[in-house]
């Protein structure tokens, strides 16, 4: 059986030992959802549903399209694709998440990487700005291009730091400090604030793209293409056979 690939190393000193990563990721997560659309929202100034919009235009997501959304939180990525004319369907493993969800979209407590639908069940899989909290991406996109069907298109949208020194400093203050302190005033909650500092973390230690594609291109993926906007927005798309 191959060796995990963890999506970043494990990260002490929010979750201490690292068997219990999946058990702080889930609660802060739980915790909270209340604000999580607020919140994402300080990130991107106010454009990120445009923006996710726009990149599930460019994977090719269409009226009728079927749409697992995998990671789905509060269902921004689902709410997409339904304006579209999509079918969408979100998975998360945080009950929190989908309790505070507003999208319509059929909704489904589960693990990215043990999911609970049949081979070849949808057209597109999407995972927006949450790889990095899966526990391993070798089974992660193994399990997506099982539940795709032939043809089918994997969309992976992340936050990858800028190599320029001054794009790092910047984006490192914005996500790091900025953010945190925001979210913290608007909330009242200092989850609210771990999570941010967490979620900078996350992106910073995150294995580099060129890991992301050969682990889709080793899960049976073909034609893995990173497409960047902004010099930090990662699209990755991969085709199964």
């Amino acid at each position: 059986m191959p060796e995990a690939l963890p999506p970043h190393p494990p990260l002490s000193n929010y979750y201490g030992d690292a068997s219990k990563r999946e058990r702080f990721v889930r609660d802060i997560f739980d915790e909270t959802a209340e604000w999580y659309d607020e919140i994402i929202g300080m990130l991107s100034f106010g454009s990120g549903n445009r923006y996710r919009r726009d990149a599930l235009v460019r994977t090719g997501v269409k009226q009728g399209s079927e749409v697992l959304d995998l990671a789905t939180g509060t269902g921004v990525v689902a709410r997409a694709a339904s304006l579209l004319g999509a079918r969408p369907v979100g998975a998360d493993a945080s009950i929190g998440m989908l309790r505070a969800g507003k999208s319509r979209a059929p909704r489904v407590q589960a693990k990215g990487e043990s999911l609970p639908f049949e081979d070849a069940s949808f057209d597109f899989v999407t995972i927006g700005y949450a790889l990095r909290h899966f526990a391993d991406l070798r089974t992660l996109f193994v399990e997506c291009q099982r539940v795709l069907r032939p043809g089918g298109t994997i969309l992976v949208l992340e936050i990858t730091p800028p190599r320029s020194r001054v794009g790092y400093a910047v984006l490192r203050f914005h996500l790091n400090r900025i953010v945190p302190m925001l979210a913290r005033l608007r909330s009242g909650s200092a989850a609210a604030k771990t999570l941010m500092h967490y979620y900078w973390d996350t992106i910073d230690k995150c294995v580099p793209p060129d890991t992301i594609l050969a682990a889709l291109r080793d899960a049976g993926f073909t034609d893995p293409k990173r497409h960047v906007e902004l010099g930090t927005f990662s699209e990755y798309t991969a085709k199964k056979r």
